[in-house]
């Protein structure tokens, strides 16, 4: 259970849209992420577990699985989480995250450090009070698609923003208001999906910019708030939604208009919904986890917007004994 809770916080979330009129922007950036879905990028993270069955915690480095198969070791991050005095909490991991083009990782250096590291290339460390001194457990992070944002989103009793980096440089870009759950980055990376109790017991959507000014909110249909996790198009209005169950479907919501703009049938295979993205401006792909004793398995299903044809894209079984997971999202 701890493995599937991790999977849907830290995921990419972060992780996309697709097959309606408004969705357009940067092409030239999902291609590019695209090109990189290859063997030299990251499946999912994933950190030993020790000690026996109800007395499980996390232990060893965080290790890294390529889509080729092969594996190295995060010698630089962090483990076990540590709370706001510097203790640490030996039953809860370390934040993480994987981008959807499997090409950066976020997470928190061993020396106290945001960092995000680039396949192939080096390790951007932020600054020293980049995030607030507290409780790492209450810590999740979110890159974008492409890995050029990254979220952290800091729950607990005392409500704070979320904070919104630009990983390229480190710089702060802006905040998300403390008092609403982020979903995810859209598509291009360019906006935040959120959502929060509205009046009358209702949940509102609300996208905000990456600097932090709010677009849009609204009240969606139940189709739409019941059926987590919901994904932002790079159009920065239009919501995806997966229907699990027997007759599962793929439900499209235009923000701007408050309208259902198109529903598709769809055929999946077996698993639980993990994650939603879009992956190009008709493309929605769905990472499906079936939690098994002999390792977990993952199915990637890549949805054609316009026609609800559903194609796989990857397949594979995660390492056995795992404390935790962090898989690439789009």
């Amino acid at each position: 259970m701890k493995a599937k809770i991790f999977a849907v916080l830290a995921a990419a979330v972060v992780a996309v849209p697709g097959g309606v009129a408004y969705a357009e922007p940067h092409a030239h950036a999902q291609a590019h992420a695209q090109e990189h879905r290859g063997h030299d990028s990251v499946r999912y993270a994933a950190i030993k577990s020790c000690g026996k069955d109800g007395d499980a915690k996390p232990c060893g480095d965080w290790r890294l699985v390529m889509h080729d198969g092969s594996q190295s070791m995060l010698h630089d991050a962090q483990t076990v989480a540590l709370d706001a005095k510097g203790k640490k909490l030996m039953y809860a991991s370390a934040p993480i995250a994987v981008s959807g083009n499997g090409q950066r990782i976020a997470y928190l250096t061993k020396t106290g450090k945001l960092a995000v590291r680039t396949i192939g290339g080096g390790v951007k460390l932020f600054a020293k009070d980049a995030l607030p001194r507290v409780d790492q457990s209450n810590i999740t992070l979110r890159l974008s698609d492409d890995g050029a944002r990254l979220a952290a989103v800091i729950s607990g009793e005392k409500v704070q923003s979320t904070r919104v980096f630009d990983t390229a440089t480190g710089a702060r870009l802006g905040s998300v208001p403390g008092d609403m759950i982020v979903l995810g980055f859209s598509g291009d990376g360019d906006e935040v999906l959120t959502t929060a109790d509205g009046d009358e017991g209702v949940t509102d959507l609300a996208v905000y910019s990456d600097t932090g000014e709010q677009l849009v909110r609204g009240t969606p249909p139940q189709v739409v708030s019941l059926n987590s996790p919901q994904a932002l198009s790079g159009d920065g209005r239009t919501v995806a939604v997966v229907v699990a169950g027997r007759k599962p479907q793929l439900v499209l919501y235009d923000m701007r208009s408050d309208q259902v703009v198109d529903r598709k049938k769809l055929t999946l295979p077996a698993g639980d919904i993990d994650m939603v993205d879009w992956t190009g401006d008709s493309q929605v792909t769905v990472h499906l986890v079936q939690y098994l004793e002999g390792g977990n398995k993952m199915t990637i299903v890549q949805i054609d917007t316009e026609t609800g044809a559903v194609k796989v894209r990857d397949r594979y079984r995660m390492l056995k004994g795992m404390f935790v997971f962090a898989a690439c999202g789009g």
